[in-house]
């Protein structure tokens, strides 16, 4: 039963946050080096932007999600809800007890034993000895550790180590959790036991969490609400499928191969030249589909001669690296036939034997070879950032293969003796 949490008080509240670090660019030696940098107007640093005009409410009873790829600035953002960074602009207000647990097993000593390490991880929360007594044999019993917490940390093996540290981590008697890439700990056995008290936390409205995970399934699990973080900007919220669809193709689009370089005054996007001074593959509209209807695209190029070219379009899966199906453009046969000039074409392709997935179509020019027409010549190719990306997200269809079941079946022809 879903916990309704739209009228529980907020208790973490972000509001306009932005946050940057400077970076060293060159050091100067000496006065008369800093003098003449400084004439110059070379500052020896640069600024980098980290996080721009943050905002949003947790409340709670809320398990609030923040996702984004590395480098966007979701673990800043942790540390300034932890009051470990301090934000230039805007403010953070909490309401309750939060602790932070950005980097499990931060401030264990190896030479202390583990119960002492629990005394001090507690103490370094802000916990009273008094309140580490109430918590610490729930602690220990998650952690299944007893018969080992007078010895030293440094005879625990990793795993030992991290099933302490994670206990610590959600048994500690706070208002307000936060966690940053912590849910795949330990062995098989932990991880069950983990995701049962998730559960059971995910039911209480006087629990509040705030999960930083790259592990979509883990958040549209747990998480009732959630954001997605892209170059310090929020740029989806609210619920956890559609932020998560959002992240996937976001990863899909952002982890390929061919991006754009700038190579000086007179480059073009990689995989074009002058002879192909434009090859783009977009479409219009949602890029969310059901694979119900037929995908429609547009490729527009432009090709500067007057000869005989051909285009090749290619439907991958980004997810699982598959090619799905491809117009090839390596025989004239196949190939499709474009004439000289700035053209537009529009091409659909069906959906509906696919499963649910990224996909991406990227397109090829060749032209025809004068010794051996049939075997035409690439000329120009779309990089990542001219092909055209989408997500097909249906309720019939898997997550694991590319073929669904319309597609794909295995017939029983008999049982031989």
């Amino acid at each position: 039963m879903e916990v309704q949490r739209d009228s529980s008080p907020v208790v973490l509240r972000v509001d306009h946050v932005a946050k940057s670090f400077r970076l060293p660019t060159e050091q100067a030696t000496g006065l008369k080096m800093a003098f003449l940098n400084w004439t110059k107007g070379i500052k020896g640093y640069t600024e980098q932007r980290v996080l721009r005009d943050i905002s949003f409410e947790v409340r709670q009873g809320d398990f609030f999600g923040v996702v984004g790829r590395n480098g966007s600035g979701k673990s800043t953002l942790l540390k300034i809800i932890s009051q470990i960074y301090v934000p230039e602009e805007g403010t953070v207000e909490v309401k309750g007890k939060l602790v932070p647990f950005i980097e499990l097993g931060v401030g264990f000593n190896p030479e202390l034993t583990g119960r002492e390490n629990v005394y001090l991880n507690g103490a370094l929360l802000g916990f009273s000895r008094s309140e580490i007594d109430a918590m610490y044999d729930d602690i220990v019993e998650f952690a299944e550790l007893d018969a080992f917490m007078d010895q030293k940390l440094k005879n625990y093996s990793s795993g030992m180590q991290v099933r302490l540290a994670f206990s610590v981590a959600i048994k500690a008697q706070g208002d307000i959790l936060v966690l940053d890439e912590v849910l795949a700990v330990g062995d098989e056995a932990f991880q069950q036991k983990c995701d049962a008290f998730f559960k059971q936390v995910k039911e209480d409205p006087t629990k509040t969490v705030i999960l930083v995970t790259h592990s979509m399934g883990a958040m549209k699990q747990y998480c009732n609400k959630a954001i997605l973080i892209k170059d310090g900007e929020i740029v989806a919220s609210g619920d956890p499928k559609t932020v998560a669809d959002q992240y996937s193709l976001e990863n899909a689009q952002s982890s390929n191969y061919f991006r754009t370089k700038d190579q000086g005054e007179f480059a073009r996007p990689l995989g074009l030249n002058a002879r192909v001074p434009k090859l783009k593959v977009t479409h219009e509209g949602d890029k969310f589909v059901d694979g119900s209807q037929p995908f429609e695209f547009s490729v527009e190029y432009e090709f500067t001669e007057d000869k005989p070219a051909y285009l090749g379009l290619i439907l991958q899966d980004v997810r699982r690296g598959a090619q799905v199906y491809d117009v090839d453009s390596q025989t004239e046969s196949k190939g499709i036939r474009v004439a000289g000039g700035h053209h537009v074409m529009r091409f659909s392709v069906p959906l509906d034997l696919v499963n649910n997935g990224e996909y991406r179509i990227f397109a090829t020019m060749r032209e025809g070879q004068t010794d051996d027409a049939a075997v035409p010549r690439s000329i120009a190719f779309t990089n990542d950032d001219n092909c055209c990306y989408f997500a097909v997200r249906s309720k019939d269809g898997a997550e694991n293969g590319v073929l669904n079941v319309k597609a794909m079946h295995i017939d029983v022809l008999g049982l031989q003796d």
